[in-house]
């Protein structure tokens, strides 16, 4: 039996939102004991923190970990090119604190395997649960990398490809986006028939379900057709929060996605009619963030990383984001931790530092809730008890 005392740290109870000075005691990688006065076991390891605070480990809810934020990406890498970068964005996750991600549309299955070698010990990742390839209407948004699916029985079809390659979640169009030329935000795209016949075939084996949605009646058919979480949501309106919380579907609003492009914009390389889409969205999205955390619609955070200019270390900048947006401190890092387990369906075990939860670990060099901005100054992260980073 290993055993790990980590001592010397401010600890963020995310529970009774309170900070103390305090100590951890780990067994075989699970939390065993939290508290101030804790005394070192015999024959523990000893890791300092620092005087650093220490949240449970951060989620990211959205990322495409095959994408590395290029300005205008053409999808012609060669399988061992996406391996390559998924790796490195694995490491720069875990480099900045991310302890989890959510992929939500990959390419060739290649990041079903990059899960399962993470599983196995072969390689150093986040953990992870992961979706395979996005479904989508011919010639729709994300069709360059997803499968294309026209009709509901072969959306249900789709989605049983997904499931039996070994996808966690079935990652769904509802509407068009900012990086597919040719499609707009705001337009529908598969029809609530098919994605409800998408969604049955995941919640049949008990999986969860994603869509991209921006559009209010893309949202609207998706919410009607039974989908688990929102992500994007340009354009919702009451009617939608009064859904999302009556139904507990979450929102993972990628405020970052849309930032890193106006913040780059065409000088930077990336296309002008995509540019415009997020200059034509930007404060309705904004609008549409705000108004679902004030009616109580659970938020899960979640970056889009690997869009242009987003890229995978920079994670924490979405709780930025938030509360200047109107989000209070504490509630931004519940959106990276206990409310982005919960979307996950690992809650049991992840997402607060309590006896019995994983010991997984973000350790800041400075108070978040006092100053959000101390997010971006990740000193170490641990996983499952063993310190992956270290500043």
């Amino acid at each position: 039996m290993s055993k790990v005392f980590f001592t010397n740290g401010n600890i963020i109870d995310i529970v009774n939102e309170k900070i103390f000075k305090g100590s951890v005691i780990v067994e075989d990688g699970v939390i065993c004991a939290v508290g101030e006065d804790l005394e070192c076991p015999e024959g523990a390891e000893v890791v300092d923190f620092g005087g650093n605070f220490v949240s449970p480990g951060l989620f990211n809810c959205h990322t495409h970990v095959l994408m590395s934020g290029e300005a205008n990406p053409d999808y012609a890498d060669s399988d061992a090119v996406l391996t390559i970068k998924a790796l490195d964005n694995c490491r720069k996750h875990l480099n900045t604190g991310v302890t989890f991600i959510r992929d939500v549309g990959g390419m060739n299955y290649i990041d079903i395997d990059i899960r399962n070698a993470a599983v196995k010990g072969m390689i150093d990742a986040p953990e992870m649960v992961v979706s395979g390839r996005n479904l989508c209407m011919t010639g729709g948004h994300g069709w360059t990398m997803g499968r294309e699916c026209d009709g509901p029985d072969e959306c249900r079809k789709a989605a049983r490809e997904q499931l039996r390659a070994g996808a966690d979640w079935v990652k769904i169009m509802a509407t068009g986006g900012v990086m597919t030329k040719g499609v707009e935000p705001g337009s529908p795209q598969l029809t609530e028939e098919e994605m409800r016949a998408a969604i049955e075939e995941a919640h049949k084996v008990g999986k969860k379900t994603a869509t991209h949605a921006q559009g209010l009646n893309g949202i609207k058919n998706a919410l009607r057709a039974g989908i688990d979480s929102i992500e994007h949501g340009f354009y919702l309106d009451d009617w939608c929060y009064d859904w999302m919380k009556e139904h507990n579907v979450f929102f993972v609003p990628t405020l970052a996605a849309m930032y890193w492009i106006k913040v780059n914009g065409v000088a930077a390389g990336i296309p002008d009619w995509a540019v415009k889409k997020v200059e034509g969205a930007f404060e309705a999205h904004k609008a549409s963030f705000l108004g679902a955390y004030k009616a109580g619609v659970k938020i899960a955070l979640g970056t889009d990383a690997g869009t242009p200019f987003n890229p995978h270390d920079k994670t924490a900048y979405e709780m930025i984001l938030m509360v200047e947006d109107g989000m209070a401190p504490w509630d931004a890092v519940k959106t990276g931790t206990v409310n982005a387990a919960e979307l996950c369906g690992v809650l049991e075990d992840h997402g607060t530092i309590e006896v019995g939860k994983k010991a997984n670990f973000t350790v800041y060099g400075g108070d978040p809730i006092a100053d959000i901005h101390n997010v971006m100054d990740c000193r170490m992260t641990v996983i499952g008890g063993k310190v992956k980073f270290c500043k």
